[in-house]
C-alpha cells in the first residue's frame, strides 16, 4: 500500500534536487551559498525548511504560550512537508498581512494559508489550493446582514486586520463602509467585542473558530452573493519553480492520500469545530 511517506520517491525527490542543486556530495560546495541558489535547492543543501505561523489563527496555526510550542493544521501539514525534504521545520512567527513581504524578503520559504488575490499575484507565486474556503462576517448580535449590498453603507463600520486578504475583500465589495484596518486579525475582533465596529470580515475557518471560543461575540454571516476563495501555499517568486512545483505535486498527492483532509478536521476538533458547523455553500 502506497504511504504518505512514498511521495518523496514518487516525485523523484532526489532527481529534483540533483537538478535544482547540482551535486551535493562536496563539502567545501556544501558550505558555499550562491546568491542565485533556488529555495528548493537551498532547503536540500541546509536540511532546514522556513515556515511562517500565525499566533491565535486557530484551527491553521495554535502557539502555547507557555511552551512556545506551535500546533494547527497547517503546522502538521508543514511538519509532513519538511519530513518528505528531509529537512527541519523551522518557524517564525508573522501576521496575516505580514506573511507575503515575509517571502518577498526571503524571510521564509513557504506560507499556507493565503487566499489567492490578484494584487498577492503580482508579487508572489501560489501552489495549488489545500482546501475551499468562503469569506464571512462576523456580526454583533443585533446585526445580521444577507448580503455584501447590505454592508455597502457609510452607516456600517467594519474591522479588518491590515494588508489581508480580508482587507482587499471588503475594500472591493464594501467601499462605502467605515473600515477599520487594524494590526492583527484579533485586533479587529476586539473592536467587534468592544462594540466600536458592527462587523469584522474573516475567512469561514477562522470565524467558526473565534464564535466557538466566544460565543457571546454575535453571530455568523455569510453574505451573498458567496465569494468563494481557496487557501494555498505562497511563495517568493523566482526564475527557478521546482519548490513551487514540487510542493503541487505534494499538495495534490496527500489529497489523495486524505492526510490534508484529516489534518484539517483533526485540527478544527481540537478548537470545537465540526463539519456539521461548516455552512451550506462552503465544502472542504
Amino acid at each position: 500500500m502506497v504511504t504518505r511517506r512514498d511521495v518523496a520517491s514518487i516525485v523523484g525527490l532526489g532527481a529534483l534536487g540533483a537538478a535544482a542543486a547540482g551535486t551535493l556530495t562536496s563539502p567545501a560546495v556544501a558550505q558555499a551559498a550562491d546568491p542565485n541558489e533556488s529555495t528548493f535547492a537551498r532547503i536540500r543543501r541546509t536540511k532546514k525548511m522556513r515556515i511562517g505561523a500565525v499566533g491565535g489563527g486557530a484551527p491553521y496555526y495554535m502557539k502555547d504560550l507557555a511552551s512556545g510550542q506551535w500546533k494547527g493544521f497547517y503546522v502538521d501539514i508543514a511538519k509532513a512537508l519538511a519530513d518528505d525534504m528531509e529537512a527541519e521545520l523551522d518557524i517564525t512567527e508573522t501576521t496575516w498581512g505580514n506573511s507575503v513581504l515575509d517571502l518577498q524578503s526571503n524571510k521564509i520559504d513557504i506560507f499556507f494559508g493565503l487566499n489567492p488575490t490578484p494584487k498577492r499575484a503580482l508579487v508572489i507565486d501560489f501552489s495549488v489550493p489545500v482546501f475551499n474556503n468562503a469569506f464571512g462576517i462576523l456580526c454583533k448580535k443585533d446585526f445580521k446582514p444577507k448580503s455584501w449590498a447590505e454592508l455597502n453603507s457609510p452607516d456600517i463600520k467594519i474591522a479588518v486586520d491590515q494588508g489581508s486578504s480580508h482587507d482587499q475583500v471588503v475594500s472591493r465589495l464594501t467601499p462605502k463602509a467605515q473600515i477599520s484596518r487594524l494590526k492583527t486579525a484579533d485586533d479587529a475582533t476586539a473592536a467587534l467585542q468592544t462594540g466600536r465596529v458592527d462587523a469584522q470580515c474573516l475567512i469561514t475557518m477562522l470565524s467558526l473558530t473565534v464564535l466557538k471560543k466566544n460565543p457571546s461575540l454575535g453571530q455568523f454571516v455569510l453574505p451573498t452573493p458567496i465569494f468563494a476563495t481557496t487557501s494555498n501555499a505562497g511563495f517568493r517568486r523566482e526564475t527557478d519553480k521546482t519548490w513551487r512545483d514540487y510542493v503541487n505535486t505534494w499538495i495534490d498527492f496527500n489529497k489523495g492520500l486524505g492526510f490534508i483532509r484529516n489534518a484539517i478536521i483533526t485540527n478544527m476538533e481540537l478548537v470545537g469545530v465540526t463539519e456539521a458547523d461548516i455552512p451550506p455553500g462552503v465544502s472542504l
